[in-house]
């Protein structure tokens, strides 16, 4: 199954198990998705279920939250991450804040699915990863699948939820498969996943990082004769701590690799974690991959440059070793 065929065919199971839910956004109904994520949807289930939108983030998301404030279960799709800056209040001041607000007496149900990340040469305004913004809104969920599998078990999680959460798929990824079948059951938010077992040193890394985590991973294998653990996040906020401050304590050493920039990022919170867990065990401090201080570049060789590759990770690993 395609990265992009799973969120279908989730949205599809969810659509069918509970008809509170319906999905809405722009070109997701009768053109099929701009990436084909949709597709045969709006056949399948009508314009009431599957509707689409007018160029408008702020109109229909705040649509959803009322939605999702009087029964229903909207699942919303902003097409591009950096397109939330569009309709940030109705998440961070409306969604996020009603339950704590009314104190538990309302719930806001509201999944919101959006493609981040960079590699396709979409330029600055079409390649941002927020996942470090979103994560620090206390209300809203953030997870981030890095496989076909994963997409399923999270989005179904995310629309079952009595939580705002929000989905972010990596454009980078649509075209990868895995050997997942429909029917995966829901992933429990807060649970990363070891991909690779390892002994001399873990590799942190979620979203398109982690294939990226695994092919520098063999390569220091080959070269170096070094064991390293790769762990997938998945789930942002909230943060698998136990997980990481375990294999911190096996290995002694971290690596942490993301697509946003490394000032105020998620491995800046995953080397705090592993500090506050793993401190006596470090042998190294930890190590931060990223891109530099810079927006997305639109050219293809200078978008390449900036993203992290196997080489900066490698490199990282044979720094702190």
């Amino acid at each position: 199954m395609k990265y992009h065929a799973a969120m279908r065919e989730a949205l599809r199971c969810e659509l069918e198990r509970d008809p509170a839910v319906f999905f809405m956004g722009e070109d997701v109904g009768l053109p099929g998705g701009i990436f084909a994520q949709s597709r045969g949807l709006y056949e399948e289930f009508g314009a009431e279920r599957v509707r689409d939108t007018p160029a408008g983030e702020l109109g229909f998301m705040g649509a959803a939250v009322g939605a999702a404030l009087t029964g229903s279960r909207p699942v919303v799709e902003i097409s591009f991450a950096d397109f939330f800056m569009t309709c940030i209040d109705q998440l961070v001041n409306q969604a996020a804040k009603i339950r704590y607000m009314s104190g538990g007496q309302a719930k806001v149900p509201l999944t919101v699915i959006t493609f981040g990340g960079a590699g396709r040469n979409a330029g600055p305004q079409h390649s941002g990863s927020y996942e470090a913004w979103l994560g620090s809104v206390p209300g809203l969920r953030v997870v981030m699948p890095s496989t076909p599998h994963d997409v399923q078990g999270l989005l179904k999680a995310a629309i079952r939820s009595d939580d705002p959460t929000i989905v972010i798929l990596n454009k980078a990824l649509l075209g990868i498969a895995d050997d997942s079948e429909p029917g995966v059951e829901p992933i429990p938010f807060g649970k990363a996943v070891v991909r690779r077992e390892g002994e001399h040193v873990t590799i942190v890394a979620w979203s398109a990082m982690v294939q990226t985590a695994l092919e520098a991973a063999d390569i220091l294998a080959a070269e170096d004769g070094v064991s390293c653990e790769v762990i997938d996040l998945r789930s942002i906020q909230p943060l698998d701590g136990e997980l990481l401050g375990a294999s911190a304590r096996k290995t002694g050493r971290v690596v942490t690799v993301q697509e946003t920039v490394t000032f105020a990022g998620i491995g800046a919170e995953v080397a705090a974690e592993v500090s506050r867990r793993a401190f006596g065990w470090l042998d190294a401090p930890v190590q931060i991959v990223g891109p530099p201080f810079t927006p997305v570049p639109f050219a293809p060789a200078m978008e390449g440059f900036v993203l992290p590759g196997v080489g900066s990770i490698v490199g990282a690993v044979r720094e702190i070793l």
